[in-house]
């Protein structure tokens, strides 16, 4: 095991992807995500990789999922704004099946918002920001080395699934400094290789898995890419039969290896009475309240997706027909207890507690809803 470092969330990510093997990052700097940037401009080409400031995020994304094509791992980063830029290109991702790793720092929003404060306001957008029916992987570390962790997993997932992956953290997670152990190697994914000769091989003929294997350009092999409904070949076709059959496949090759992708932390659940649902940073507040209510002789537990698309449903209902109360706390006015009510179908009291002045919330107010049971929403 390495020596301990004292890293930034936004360090740890760049130290993630390098030891997933990223060899591409094309960006362009916006707060709170810049340090991503600034550290992947001194290190990535230091690892034989290249690194591509674009004129905006649009082009960045472009980028990116050009390098990919071209066989590196690729990713970028941003914050809401260009978030929102990047839209078009994440469902153009989804439907030709490249993989990469976006970064989200959030920030308060809407628009320009609060540029230097954190937000969970861009959780459905990481889910539905993009038209059409289409999966979506989002991953919400808490910590710094949450951050390295998931970056590293996000790029494997990429990888595995032939997908863009989410990597949706805040500008309080992105800042701190933490001292962090990092491991000394990492399981590494890599994206499948075709087993048939160049002849022989349609680029989208799915495997088993659904995953169709993925050569890079110049590699021989024949290559069509489109982001119109296409066939085996991967051209556009308007056959309604092709057209059901690849979203459907789109979202069964996610969907059916659930076990592959979700990841949640409960804790103090065995024998909990009231549960705090919370994500990210908020996730790292109610682990605190849950020590201290339980100091109080409060029942209480955590349950923390780190996976928040595609939900935890299995993870969520079961928390909810254990508990009498369960306390959903977001950085925004409300995205993800919509899933937690729909999960818990009635099984639990459920109560918000949310927050868009651009301050996290503290254990201390989330101590206090547990002392009063939840109390009502807020």
């Amino acid at each position: 095991m390495s020596a301990a470092q004292l890293l930034q969330g936004n360090e740890a990510c760049v130290k993630g992807a390098l030891a997933a093997g990223c060899s591409f990052y094309g960006g362009y700097p916006i707060t709170p995500s810049s340090e991503i940037a600034e550290q992947m401009v001194r290190l990535l080409p230091k690892h034989g990789g290249v690194f591509i400031q674009m004129e905006d995020e649009i082009a960045s994304l472009a980028s990116v999922i050009g390098a990919s094509l071209a066989g590196s791992k690729a990713m970028t980063a941003t914050s809401g704004p260009g978030f929102s830029l990047m839209q078009e290109h994440i469902g153009y991702a989804t439907m030709t099946e490249v993989p990469c790793v976006i970064v989200n720092v959030m920030r308060g929003g809407p628009s320009t918002g609060l540029p230097t404060s954190p937000s969970q306001g861009d959780v459905m957008q990481a889910r539905w920001g993009t038209h059409g029916d289409h999966p979506a992987i989002v991953l919400a570390p808490a910590s710094v080395g949450e951050v390295f962790d998931l970056t590293v997993k996000a790029f494997n997932l990429a990888e595995r699934f032939r997908t863009p992956v989410i990597l949706l953290y805040d500008e309080v997670i992105g800042h701190t400094r933490e001292s962090v152990v990092l491991p000394e190697s990492v399981d590494v994914i890599d994206r499948t290789q075709p087993t048939v000769e160049p002849a022989d091989f349609w680029p989208k003929d799915a495997a088993p898995a659904g995953v169709p294997p993925m050569p890079a350009f110049g590699d021989g092999y024949r290559f069509h890419v489109t982001g119109l409904i296409h066939d085996h070949r991967g051209f556009p076709t308007t056959d309604g039969d092709i057209a059901e059959a690849l979203i459907t496949r789109l979202h069964d090759k996610i969907e059916e290896n659930l076990d592959e992708v979700t990841d949640v932390e409960t804790f103090m659940m065995d024998d909990a009475e009231l549960a705090i649902f919370a994500y990210g940073i908020v996730g790292r507040s109610a682990h605190e309240a849950v020590l201290r209510a339980r100091e109080a002789g409060i029942k209480a537990g955590l349950v923390r997706p780190l996976t928040i698309w595609p939900f935890p449903a299995a993870e969520v209902a079961a928390a909810a027909r254990q508990v009498d109360t369960m306390i959903v706390a977001e950085m925004n006015l409300g995205q993800l207890i919509g899933e937690v009510e729909r999960v818990a179908a009635g099984e639990t009291k459920i109560v918000s507690y949310l927050r868009v002045d651009g301050e996290p919330i503290t254990p201390t107010v989330l101590l206090d809803l547990c002392v009063s049971g939840g109390g009502g929403s807020s």
